[in-house]
This record gives C-alpha cells, sequence and structure tokens, in this order.
C-alpha cells in the first residue's frame, strides 16, 4: 500500500475559504431557496429597466430569461443577489441578512439603555436609505453659519456614512449568516460586517484605494442603484471628508469593523425628524 507524503487535506470550511478566496465561489449566486422570479418587486424593477436599458415593452425576453441573463435567477429560481437587489422583504427567506440597528445612551455595548432600535429590511436600495437616516437621526447637527430654524449639517458629513454604510451593505460576507450591525454610541459610530477582507488585502491596502469585489453582481447593480462608483475609492473618500476613521480587520472573529469617532461639544442644531 502506498502513501503521498507531504500532502495535507485542509478542513471543509479551509478548503471553501481557499475557493472563495480563489473567486471561484460566491455566495450571492447561490441559489436564494423559496424565492421565484416572480417574487421581485416588478413595478421596482420595470423602473430600473427602463432607466438602465430602455423601453420595457419593447423588451422580447420573458421575466426569467431575462433575470438570468443579467445573473439574478437561474431555472426561475433567484440567487441571493436577485434576492437582495430585487424582492420587497428578501429577509423572509433569508433572515440573516439585516441590519440591526442601535443607538446607546453609553459608550458600552453592554448596555441595556437605548434611545433607538430597529431592525433594518426591505431591498438592497430600501436597506441602505433606513441605514442612513438612522444614524442622521441619531447625531448631532452643526447650525454654523445657518439660521437657527434651518437644518443643520450632520457632524459626520453625509458622504462618510453613504460610502461606508454601502461598502458594508456591497462587500459583506454573505456565506456569513449574521447581520451587519450598525451601533451609534455617543462618542463613536461603528459599521460592523460579516466577513473579514477578501484574499490579500490589508486595511493599509483599502486606505490607498485598492479593492477586491467579494460581490461583483451586487457591486455591478449597486453603481445603478446606490451613491456607490465601485472604482474602490469609497474609502478613500470618506477619509478624505473625515480622517477621525478606524478600520479593523478581525480574521478570528470573521468580521470587519469601521469605527467613526464622535466629536465632543458640537453645537447641536434641530433634530432630524
Amino acid at each position: 500500500m502506498s502513501h503521498r507524503r507531504g500532502l495535507r487535506l485542509g478542513s471543509r470550511d479551509e478548503v471553501r475559504q481557499m475557493f472563495i478566496e480563489s473567486g471561484q465561489l460566491n455566495a450571492e449566486k447561490y441559489p436564494a431557496k423559496g424565492l421565484q422570479v416572480s417574487d421581485i418587486d416588478l413595478p421596482y424593477f420595470r423602473d430600473f429597466y427602463e432607466a438602465q436599458y430602455g423601453s420595457w415593452d419593447e423588451n422580447p425576453l420573458p421575466l426569467s430569461r431575462l433575470m438570468e441573463n443579467m445573473n439574478l435567477a437561474k431555472n426561475g429560481v433567484l440567487n441571493v443577489a436577485g434576492a437582495l437587489l430585487f424582492v420587497s422583504e428578501p429577509q423572509f427567506r433569508l433572515p440573516a441578512f439585516v441590519v440591526k440597528a442601535v443607538a446607546f445612551l453609553e459608550n458600552d455595548i453592554a448596555s441595556t439603555d437605548y434611545l433607538d432600535s430597529q431592525d433594518l429590511t426591505g431591498k438592497l436600495s430600501v436597506v441602505f436609505q433606513a441605514s442612513l437616516g438612522f444614524v442622521l437621526r441619531n447625531l448631532s447637527h452643526l447650525q454654523k453659519a445657518k439660521g437657527f430654524n434651518t437644518q443643520g449639517d450632520p457632524e459626520i458629513p453625509r458622504i462618510v456614512l453613504e460610502e461606508l454604510i454601502a461598502n458594508a451593505l456591497i462587500h459583506r460576507d454573505y456565506f456569513t449568516s449574521a447581520p451587519v450591525r450598525l451601533l451609534v454610541f455617543p462618542d463613536r459610530i461603528e459599521i460592523v460586517s460579516p466577513g473579514c477582507l477578501p484574499n490579500n488585502l490589508t486595511v493599509e491596502n483599502i486606505k490607498l484605494g485598492n479593492s477586491n469585489m467579494r460581490n461583483p453582481i451586487l457591486a455591478s447593480f449597486a453603481t445603478k442603484l446606490l451613491p456607490y462608483r465601485g472604482l474602490g475609492s469609497g474609502i478613500v473618500r470618506a477619509l478624505k471628508a473625515y480622517p477621525d476613521i478606524d478600520f479593523e480587520n478581525d480574521r478570528e472573529g470573521n468580521l470587519f469593523r469601521v469605527t467613526i469617532q464622535r466629536q465632543p461639544d458640537v453645537s447641536i442644531g434641530p433634530p432630524v425628524l
């Protein structure tokens, strides 16, 4: 009996990770079980189609074929990307893919006292807007030179929140059944995404504008649905607008944390309603 020496088979998770890092496995392409092409929000999809491709009435393809050609479905079953982009409430079948948002009264995450708490669900574009709105309504607003009765500017520039929230939703690891966490503390904001940085990316890399798309289908559609460019420059823009941002790539915990430090003693304007 002969034995092959020097060959060590990795665990199932190690093998899967190897395929993920090589780009041969994408969670967004997996079937969203229980969600058919007929489950999409058709008026929303029609508006999207006409904005991007022209008249809906002149499209000769049946919906199932069209969705398949767009890499959003196969054999009438939506994949994860198709469900997240175009189903009104994909979380009924994909319950882990929510954003859990909490605004705390204290700086300790173990605190049981909070100002605001919400599970944000819906299509990707809806979750994005709801996440942005949650943070904005729990921030101070600066009057600067504006009149007292005008709505002030948020203490964290809006572009910073847009870039970092979009990144969390688009680039999270959809193989991991965990929500994105959006945590507002008196001294900071944390955006915690399932999955560490893919491949050989490091925090230093992404600060320089390097990127590696974990979910290329979602990313390609997000450029049409969100304030997202898909060029790897979002982190650079966020840091330019507001440098007091820290990034933690936690490989052991399989998560990526962005911490935006808040500024003390700001002048508070009228709240966002």
